[in-house]
């Protein structure tokens, strides 16, 4: 194969990657979080757009407030993972643009009459930032146990505002327990189409 990646990095980003739903109680520090941060807010976007914002939640209030919310198959685990982020779209990450991309001084003004049109742009971009920022748990050597399972307008009341809008709950720790076997993929014949 052409890959330039080497086969541990392979694994460990992809191959032998699981989604975990039980973890150690080995604690998830700030230090890491931020070494994340560091490494996948490289990953491209639209017009170098920022619009994933991470909502770490720590504390047993907060954490509380957010089991609430999840579904009744993702509220155990949630309680119970060492550390939580709710991740968001900012609708209004074209603020921003005048300082993440200098060169193109006109990307601002493009989204600010066009709500639905940056409210398209966020999600997608804020999505595709939220894959990074999984890749990059798994490259701190943790596993991330994404989920859609959740009250979204409640998580958006309780934690956020009515310009952030919720994409995913990530639980995130060191795993505990055996994961279960891969389950399958489509091949890329059943996917790629050339035209």
């Amino acid at each position: 194969m052409s890959l330039v990646l080497d086969a541990a990095a392979q694994d460990l980003l992809f191959r032998e990657a699981r989604t975990a739903n039980a973890f150690t109680d080995e604690p998830v520090t700030d230090e890491q979080i931020r070494a994340v941060y560091d490494l996948v807010k490289y990953g491209p976007t639209a017009y170098n757009q920022t619009p994933l914002r991470i909502t770490l939640v720590r504390s047993p209030g907060a954490r509380e407030r957010l089991v609430r919310h999840m579904s009744e198959g993702n509220r155990a685990k949630t309680a119970a993972a060492p550390l939580v982020a709710i991740l968001a779209a900012d609708i209004e990450f074209h603020e921003e643009l005048p300082r993440l991309l200098p060169h193109f001084p006109q990307a601002k003004a493009m989204y600010d009459t066009l709500r639905p049109v940056r409210e398209h742009s966020a999600l997608v971009n804020g999505a595709l930032q939220a894959a990074y920022f999984i890749v990059g748990i798994r490259a701190a050597g943790l596993a991330a146990g994404p989920m859609s399972g959740f009250d979204s307008v409640g998580v958006q009341k309780e934690f956020l505002d009515d310009d952030h809008t919720p994409l995913m709950v990530v639980n995130i720790g060191l795993p505990a327990g055996s994961p279960r076997p891969r389950s399958p993929r489509l091949d890329v014949d059943e996917v790629v189409t050339t035209v």
